[in-house]
């Protein structure tokens, strides 16, 4: 009798280091590789990142034959039908940790289905790294030092053959989910992952601590889409560092990702409520016209406006930029942090939930960091340091291609800056800083 064990793709898609697939060829004769369009999910997806999805599960698909099911329905009524079908009496997962995915698969497992789970999409998972009282870490450093100390799995081998079942013509649907005209995004599927990883290790790893910051060349991974559907797995990467300092700045830029979800998984309330709670009742500004300059690149700050143009086209932004944008919105808008992070959900290909509330809480002040709210970026300085001669604000604000260095970044101060009709500022940056730091004073604890 042949044994049959259904293998659920959900944030892993690829073949290789994939140690839950790798768990489910070994227990059984053929595997039914399944992806369950969850239409809640979909609902509150935006269309580049559903765009990119369609494509991943092309690229997956392709790499197992054409083999994978592709179903859309309740994930009970989907596993159920599949393990009648087939006999099926094993389904494998990787681990999730996000709250939607734990009460997912609980609500599996109550009804009856046994999930087994091997590994997860972290080189740590979350909740493992623990001070030496056993409480979870609130601070980045000593967490990353905890983190290398307690170290990884080398990479899980690629499977070398993969039997599964053919699915039927009803089980192959895949979504024709289409990009928004003029958009731009990175290649998706496991292939893509690799390649571009190997493209950055030749051309911007070994430079990495210098380069992640300027936001004009192309000096970072660029991986974190990769990871958000796990087309490439942390230890894949990490697996390839060495000791010196540019190795060690990508080293720790993978532990803030899985800093982020341990504290995110200890903290699952701020998903989008606050981290110090006393930020909830600072004096904040309705959101009106100034969030959406903010959100259409429309501010009048080249670098602010050039980095939200960049997410709209690309469905990615620089992380250099990422905080300047952030500290714009709360700090100089004065406007909630979440207000930005929903929009960043909307818009980024590579959205991670974890990665996305903390980082804008980090930069909001209401994060994990001890002091960060006295760190007001100020966007003409950003701009000027890390895009010195204006690149990146070229590219992406064409109203501002005729301006050379340094003007570039202060159009107001030059008699051609408005030339092709580009937007006053719509705030002075020097007043609201003030303010922000005035209003911080109010919620201080006495």
């Amino acid at each position: 009798m042949t044994r049959r064990a259904i293998f659920w793709f959900r944030r892993d898609l690829r073949l290789a280091d994939n140690p839950a697939l790798l768990a489910a060829i070994e227990s059984s004769d053929e595997i039914v590789p399944i992806f369950i369009l969850d239409e809640k999910l979909i609902s509150q997806t935006g269309t580049k990142r559903l765009a990119y999805l369609a494509a991943s599960l092309h690229s997956l698909d392709e790499s197992l034959g054409n083999k994978l099911h592709v179903l859309v329905g309740d994930q009970l009524e989907v596993l159920n039908e599949l393990k009648k079908r087939y006999g099926a009496t094993q389904v494998h997962i990787s681990q999730e940790y996000e709250s939607y995915g734990v009460a997912r698969d609980t609500r599996v497992e109550k009804s009856g289905i046994e999930l087994i789970r091997t590994g997860s999409p972290y080189a740590v998972a979350p909740g493992r790294v623990r001070k030496p009282d056993g409480t979870n870490y609130r601070v980045y450093t000593p967490f990353y030092k905890g983190w290398v100390m307690h170290g990884w799995r080398v990479p899980a081998p690629t499977p070398k053959n993969i039997t599964a079942v053919e699915p039927k013509t009803n089980d192959r649907n895949f979504p024709d989910w289409k990009l928004p005209e003029g958009a731009i995004i990175t290649p998706a599927g496991e292939k893509a992952a690799l390649e571009r990883w190997n493209y950055f290790k030749k051309t911007a790893l070994d430079t990495y601590d210098v380069g992640r910051n300027l936001a004009g060349i192309d000096g970072t991974s660029k991986m974190s889409a990769h990871l958000k559907w796990g087309e490439i797995h942390p230890r894949t990467l990490l697996a390839e560092l060495n000791a010196t300092n540019a190795h060690e700045s990508f080293r720790r830029e993978i532990a803030w990702r899985e800093f982020y979800a341990d504290v995110l998984h200890h903290n699952p309330h701020t998903e989008s409520d606050y981290y110090t709670e006393r930020f909830a009742s600072m004096r904040y500004d309705k959101p009106g016209a100034k969030l959406e300059a903010w959100k259409e690149g429309k501010t009048g700050y080249p670098f602010v406006d050039a980095a939200m143009r960049q997410l709209l086209r690309e469905g990615w932004m620089h992380n250099r930029t990422r905080m300047v944008v952030a500290s714009f919105l709360v700090k100089d808008l004065h406007i909630e942090w979440q207000h930005g992070a929903d929009f960043f959900m909307e818009h980024l290909v590579d959205f991670d939930v974890a990665s996305n509330s903390h980082g804008w809480q980090w930069t909001a002040g209401s994060g994990t960091d001890a002091s960060p709210y006295y760190r007001v970026f100020n966007p003409i300085e950003q701009g000027k340091r890390f895009d010195e001669n204006g690149d990146y604000i070229r590219k992406y604000v064409p109203e501002l291609a005729h301006l050379s260095a340094p003007d570039i970044h202060e159009p107001w101060s030059v008699l051609d800056g408005d030339l092709h009709d580009y937007p006053e500022r719509i705030v002075d940056h020097a007043l609201e800083r003030l303010e922000s730091l005035a209003r911080l004073e109010e919620i201080k604890p006495n």
